[in-house]
């Protein structure tokens, strides 16, 4: 477990994930967002709850360090207990 939560120092893009891995793209302030796919040049991604897609570029994507992905889905069911979300 020790190295799970470590950042990858690594200048080249990840491997292309499989459709729902949860990515960050560091472009937007470290949004977490799950893989859905490529369009041209760019991956798109979509927010854990569901939403808008959006895309980024490969070199700015990388993907979720373990207590990101808590983070994000924690908030995903905050938010679904408030009701602001499905």
């Amino acid at each position: 477990m020790y190295g799970e939560n470590l950042r990858p120092n690594n200048q080249e893009p990840p491997a292309l994930p499989a459709p729902g891995t949860l990515m960050v793209d560091t472009s937007r302030a470290d949004r977490v967002g799950e893989f859905r796919g490529v369009a041209g040049p760019y991956w798109c991604l979509r927010p854990v709850g569901g939403g808008a897609e959006w895309e980024a570029e490969p070199r700015h994507v990388r993907p979720a360090l373990l207590i990101e992905q808590l983070r994000a889905r924690t908030a995903r069911l905050n938010a679904r207990s408030r009701g602001e979300v499905l």
